[in-house]
């Protein structure tokens, strides 16, 4: 989500004044109409937090990330899953994900439904989605498509209303694509694209936006000049490029130097998320951008709350939902001390310090897609 003080305050006006915003995710533009007071209000009470980066938050998250499951049914290469999260693995119970968003959804403008895992292996998902657009929440999730290619699973994310459904599919033939989603099948991730696809048109629905997303890596960069073609013949409604970030995945990982150094970055520099002339030579921002502490936290499947997605080991815990509501953990001392250390010194936090947000090129509000392409022939005419 891409945020500053004076576009939130600019937005922030406009919002009061006609009840209705504009938001971007990856380059994607998502609309709110008839917003309640309550939430644009406290949209600038967030901006006023993040501006003078207070250690008591002044008002409540506006985007929230979910991890439904920590388990997968791949094994990709470079994710902290495959690598072991050293954290026990499960499926959020959907009375943990009610409670939190009954407690603070309505400030909320877009929830997260993944983090470590593939999230659609929680049955429970399409509860979760249903119940985060009563309150009035865009929701947004990814996954590897290889359940979609089932028309249960397919029917129910449409019937749940899901706003937008990130395909992660990172080759154009099996032999690139098993190079990173190691343990899957190009064919059927298609077949799980091309099922939603026609599965909306069937029930006449808009939603999910269908996001075709491929991670632009060494050894599938030569497939970019194909894939619009691809992803247009498939039905969907975006192709987003997107940026390997293979410094930060997981900071905390025994083979971190293994993966910072291996031979997956592209060798086209269009692709690459940071400024420089190497890995080992990436311009170190002297501000981190980043706003996560102020407004985006992330929680785990069993409660845990974290700052951002890039504590996939709880190096940094901040509170656990089944013992304190998120009101107490929002602004307990675990999470004014992080905001403290924050304003100080961020370079000294190790998870803050080696993050992509710390060099340039690597915000990850609005950097890390290199390109979208937008198909408007994809939209179903109802």
């Amino acid at each position: 989500m891409r945020y500053d003080f004076m576009t939130l305050a600019r937005q922030g006006g406009r919002a009061l004044a006609t009840g209705r915003a504009r938001i971007y995710a990856d380059r994607i533009p998502y609309d709110f109409d008839r917003l309640p007071i309550r939430k644009v209000l406290n949209a600038g009470l967030a901006a006023a937090s993040i501006r003078f980066k207070t250690s008591r938050a002044l008002g409540w998250p506006m985007h929230l990330m979910v991890e439904p499951s920590a388990h997968c049914n791949l094994t990709c290469a470079l994710c902290p899953v495959t690598a072991g999260l050293n954290r026990p693995q499960g499926h959020m119970e959907l009375s943990l994900f009610k409670n939190l968003i009954d407690e603070i959804g309505h400030y909320l403008f877009t929830l997260l439904l993944w983090d470590w895992g593939e999230p659609f292996v929680n049955q429970a998902i399409y509860d979760m989605i249903s119940h985060a657009r009563t309150k009035g929440i865009k929701t947004i999730s990814s996954t590897n498509g290889h359940l979609f290619a089932l028309q249960d699973h397919a029917d129910a994310v449409i019937r749940a209303g899901l706003d937008t459904l990130i395909f992660a599919v990172d080759g154009a033939t099996q032999a690139t694509y098993e190079r990173y989603r190691q343990g899957g099948e190009l064919a059927r991730a298609l077949d799980g694209i091309r099922m939603v696809v026609a599965r909306k048109r069937a029930l006449g629905s808009d939603v999910p936006f269908v996001n075709f997303r491929f991670i632009v890596m060494r050894h599938n960069e030569h497939e970019v000049p194909v894939l619009e073609e691809l992803a247009r013949s498939l039905g969907v409604n975006a192709l987003t490029l997107k940026t390997l970030n293979p410094a930060s995945q997981d900071p905390y990982s025994a083979n971190r130097e293994a993966v910072k150094h291996d031979d997956f970055l592209p060798r086209d520099r269009r692709f690459w998320r940071f400024r420089g002339n190497s890995m080992d030579a990436r311009v170190r921002r002297r501000d981190n951008p980043c706003k996560h502490p102020w407004y985006h936290p992330a929680v785990h499947w069993n409660g845990t709350v974290c700052s951002c997605t890039y504590d996939p080991q709880e190096k940094y815990p901040l509170g656990d939902l089944r013992e304190s509501s998120f009101r107490e953990i929002w602004n307990g001392e675990p999470y004014r001390k992080l905001r403290r250390q924050f304003r100080e010194d961020w370079n000294r936090i190790p998870l803050c310090g080696e993050c992509s947000y710390a060099y340039e090129g690597g915000d990850c509000s609005h950097e890390t897609i290199a390109e979208a392409v937008f198909f408007p022939e994809a939209a179903i005419r109802t």
